[in-house]
């Protein structure tokens, strides 16, 4: 397929989904849209973790069947779906493995991903695993252009990661952005607001402390609450 628009992430998240089940679960498979649903936001081998509704995952499954990704089956009381993504994408098993995972697990290294992949696929070693990203990386625009992009090494991280390119390429930004989800805030955010917090319950403490004083007759003084008026000090 060479016209694939950029998928969504609920879209990829649903497609990995139906990926994995496929291989990991193959007496339930295929998928009711509960079993979606419930696949989608499990808390585990995911990256990240989600909250899809069934409206989303519908959408999304409704949007993967015009794309050919996905086909559904009504031959029973509920619709079930599974993927079409080795015939959708012209791509061989090993391939269509490394990117189901990457679509469920985000960026990884070729010794994790070989890791991650084994209830999907035995890879030999890991020059395999890397075999197939590189040529999943330098597939031509004949062929729908690349779908796996090698990430340059973060600071503190020993090898180099891969992700896939089904919701477009990635970059350094959009890297950066998926690390603090719009649901999360950055430690600089997340610091600015915690001072903010405090200041405000600094300021609600000192009227606080302020009205009692006043109700006791005590003198509020920057150093603090002064003895009462006319009340003599005890000498020492």
């Amino acid at each position: 397929m060479t016209d694939l628009r950029p998928l969504t992430p609920i879209e990829a998240r649903v497609l990995g989904t139906l990926m994995e089940k496929a291989r990991t679960v193959p007496d339930t498979y295929p998928l009711s849209l509960n079993g979606v649903v419930i696949g989608c936001n499990q808390k585990t081998s995911r990256d990240p973790v989600m909250d899809v509704s069934e409206a989303d995952a519908q959408e999304a499954l409704d949007a993967l069947k015009a794309l050919g990704l996905v086909i559904g089956s009504s031959g029973s009381r509920v619709t079930k779906y599974e993927h079409n993504t080795q015939r959708a994408l012209a791509v061989p098993e090993q391939s269509a493995v490394l990117l189901g995972l990457l679509m469920l697990r985000g960026p990884q290294t070729a010794a994790e991903l070989r890791l991650n992949a084994e209830r999907w696929y035995r890879f030999a070693d890991v020059s395999s695993v890397e075999g197939f990203l590189n040529e999943l990386a330098e597939r031509v625009e004949d062929k729908g252009g690349p779908l796996t992009q090698r990430l340059p090494r973060a600071p503190g991280e020993r090898e180099a990661r891969w992700t896939h390119r089904l919701c477009g390429p990635v970059t350094i930004e959009s890297r950066a952005a998926s690390a603090y989800p719009a649901s999360a805030a950055s430690p600089l955010e997340s610091q600015t607001g915690r001072i903010d917090r405090l200041e405000t319950e600094l300021a609600t403490l000192q009227a606080t402390v302020a009205r009692l004083c006043a109700e006791l007759g005590v003198a509020v003084s920057p150093g603090g609450p002064d003895e009462a008026p006319g009340r003599a000090t005890t000498p020492s």
